[in-house]
């Protein structure tokens, strides 16, 4: 993915500290005193441009949400959204979600959702497609007992890759669509990938799956 360079972002960022939270690993186990609030968090690993985090903060106000987006050129333009909504109970952080850990304490984070990851199709890469087994061990790290991962692509290759580590890990599969726009599914809420890949024919995967 080619992205634009926006030499005003770091900037931006700095301006709205409340909404992008700076040093994330400060507030590890502190997360409920950001928010004020003993809500369940829930974060998104790869938030994009905030569709989904900021429209499920509307929808859900008694849960806390956290948007983790590495690219600033991206960041910027979910940042555009939670500034617009206006809402107390959404975050963006833009860091690397490899160091998740860093910034989270064991069992602070109630779910985790994996919306349209890179799907890294060749087989040497298998590795850094994010429902990999080891980062399967970082999300466990951070997840609780019995704590959930939401998932949804259209790319069936990693769909199918991430059902076969997901159950080879232990987990427990609570939730499976192979079509999810033609399931009787409520109250999804689509990502902007979602959305253009729908419109284009493209058939929408998702599960659920939790740590036991």
């Amino acid at each position: 993915m080619r992205l634009r360079n926006k030499p005003w972002a770091d900037e931006k960022l700095s301006e709205f500290s409340h909404f992008v939270i700076a040093n994330p690993e400060e507030q590890k186990g502190k997360w409920r005193d950001v928010f004020g609030n003993d809500n369940p968090l829930y974060i998104e690993v790869g938030s994009g441009k905030g569709r989904f985090i900021t429209e499920m903060a509307k929808a859900h106000p008694n849960v806390n949400f956290i948007g983790i987006e590495v690219y600033k050129s991206v960041i910027v333009a979910a940042l555009d959204r939670v500034i617009e909504a206006d809402i107390p109970n959404v975050k963006l952080l833009n860091v690397d979600a490899t160091n998740i850990r860093d910034y989270f304490a064991k069992g602070e984070v109630d779910r985790l959702y994996l919306n349209f990851s890179d799907p890294w199709p060749k087989t040497r890469h298998a590795k850094r497609r994010l429902t990999y087994k080891t980062f399967l061990s970082i999300y466990e790290d951070i997840l609780p007992s019995n704590g959930e991962i939401h998932f949804k692509t259209d790319n069936q290759g990693l769909f199918e890759s991430s059902l076969k580590s997901i159950s080879e890990y232990g987990m427990l599969l609570s939730y499976v669509s192979l079509d999810l726009h033609n399931s009787d599914f409520e109250g999804n809420i689509m990502t902007e990938y979602e959305e253009k890949f729908s419109n284009l024919g493209s058939r929408i995967y998702r599960m659920e799956a939790k740590f036991q």
